[in-house]
This record gives C-alpha cells, structure tokens and sequence, in this order.
C-alpha cells in the first residue's frame, strides 16, 4: 500500500441525486435520476480513525463508524487502486429519502466512490468506468448507481466481459416528474423477496414491448407515456407488501396519469406529459388514501453525481 501522505487535509465536496431505478417494465435495467440530494463533505484527516457527522434524512439510523457505507465505498476504492486510506472526517446532508425506493443507498455508494476519486486525483486517476465497476461492485447490480453516478436516463447491463456498462439518454423536456413519498420505508430485501425467479413467457415479450415503448416515451413522445409504464414482472407481485403504494398507483392509472412505484417502493413516481397534468396528478392523489404522501415536484437531474474540491465548492456556492 502506498501512504496516504500526499492527501491529508484534502477536502472534496460530492453531490448526487436520487434515483428511480427498477424503472417499470425496465426491471433492473432502467434507472432514471431525480433532483433530489445528498451532499456530502470529506476531509483526509492527519490522524485514523472516522469521524461522521450527518443531518437530514434517516441521521438517527446511519452509523458513525467504518461501517458507513459512504466510508465502506470509499475504503472499497483506495482497496482496489492498493492506496492507504487516511482518517476520514465524514460531513453529510441527506436530502434522498431514506428506504423509499429513490436509491438512497445507491446515492451513498456513488457518493463514496466519487469522494474517493476526488481525493486520489493527482495520483490515481479514476474514470467513469472504474466509478460504475466500484458501485456496481458495492450495490450488487447496475441500474441503480448508474444514474446515480451519470444523471439522465440511462440503460445498465452486465458486459460480456463480465463488467457493467451503461448509456446515458436525454429526456424528453415535456416529462415532468412527481414523486409521492409516504410516512412508511420498505425493504428492497423484502421487496425483491417476493417476486418469482420464472415469469410467464408472455409477460416477458410484454415487458420487452413495453421497454422499449418506454425509452422512445421519454425521449420523444411523452404522450405515450401511461402505455410505456405498464409491467408485468414486479409491481403487481409487491403490491400485497404495500397495499396504499398499489392502491395510489391503480387510482393514478385509472385517471390516465403515468404512476409506477418507484424503485422497490413505497414511494410512487408520476412522469407526466407537462407541468399541468403533474399538478392535476398530485390533487388526485390527495383524494385517493387515508396515507399521507408528500408532494416532490422535481426535474430530471442531467449532470448526475459530481465531486469538487472544498474551495472549488465554496466559490459555485457563493
């Protein structure tokens, strides 16, 4: 390993967005990003050892040791390139809802390894590939950590050579996306728990139609949007784990609008066709449960996650 020296004191401010990944008919394949934040603040310390220090959401369930999975990605980084991980002082505002289904952990996972890249520059030099190798690495699968990472659409898959790939899609202006996010949390573990290992064939060539639908949906024809969000292989399979989610979907679906669970849920994304009709989606939904849902009126996040250093982040910020 070689020391860690050269960076003490180095600080690297990281930004990435939410995601919704499991993007309908796309099952983990489609991922879009959201403008929704985590911001995040590391510092190489002189001495080891972490130090943590979070606001925001979920702050009373994340850790404060090496076990964090900001500082787990980071230390996965400096592993990989045979670098020594200095003190690492962990300054973090969660601005993704936490267990929502809008990628919390992916966003942490891509913060760390952006963070590590940010911290190695002028020594190792860390690309996009290696960035979606490490966080496909730590979350398991792609689709998630890539928008994350690249902002925008994006379409994930496994390479041939056994190593993720991704690419990057535009979205159309005119799809104005709302996110609901309830009260309660769910357990992608528990969600994925409950769907088959085989599908009817059927299902699958439905699926294939409808993805493929969905990609030229956002891209360039957001009115065929509500036929492009339709799925055979997920949502119906969860819905007995969140019975309010699937009861504000169908309600959503049946007033014409685009309503899909976000991720492994709960949270419920509306891609409508234009401002007006997510402001019509969002009075709906306030008419359909008992649960309370909060209202995001949020963009497509273009740039993805992004990583400066301290002053280069003080000057965009003033």
């Amino acid at each position: 390993m070689s020391p860690a020296a050269p960076m003490i004191g180095r600080s690297v401010a990281v930004r990435v967005p939410a995601t919704s990944a499991n993007l309908v008919p796309g099952f983990d394949t489609l991922g879009l990003a959201l403008s929704m934040y985590d911001d995040v603040l590391v510092t190489a310390l002189p001495h080891p050892g972490v130090e943590i220090e979070v606001e925001g959401s979920g702050a009373e369930e994340i850790s404060r040791d090496a076990s964090n999975l900001v500082v787990r990605s980071i230390a996965h980084v400096f592993a990989d390139v045979k670098r020594e991980m200095p003190g690492i002082r962990l300054e973090a505002v969660n601005g993704v809802p936490h267990g929502r289904g809008l990628g919390s952990s992916g966003a942490a996972v891509a913060a760390g390894v952006l963070a590590a890249k940010g911290l190695l520059a002028g020594d190792v030099e860390v690309s996009d590939d290696d960035l979606l190798r490490f966080a496909t690495e730590l979350e398991g699968h792609p689709d998630n950590v890539a928008p994350a990472l690249f902002g925008g659409l994006t379409i994930a898959w496994m390479g041939d050579d056994g190593f993720p790939q991704h690419k990057k899609l535009l979205v159309h202006r005119g799809v104005s996306p709302l996110v609901l996010v309830p009260g309660y949390t769910m357990s992608t573990k528990a969600a994925r728990s409950l769907q088959p290992l085989q599908v009817p064939r059927e299902d699958a060539v439905f699926n294939l139609s409808r993805s493929a639908l969905l990609i030229a949906a956002l891209t360039q024809s957001p009115e065929l949007l509500l036929d492009a969000t339709a799925d055979r292989l997920h949502q119906d399979y969860r819905a007995s784990a969140m019975p309010e989610t699937h009861r504000l979907v169908q309600a959503l679906r049946a007033h014409g609008f685009a309503a899909v669970v976000s991720g492994a849920g709960p949270s419920v994304l509306v891609l409508a066709d234009g401002p007006g009709q997510r402001l019509e989606a969002a009075r709906v939904a306030d008419t359909v449960t008992d649960t309370p849902w909060e209202h995001r009126m949020v963009a497509v996040d273009v740039r993805g996650g992004t990583v400066k250093n301290r002053a280069e982040a003080s000057s965009s910020r003033s």
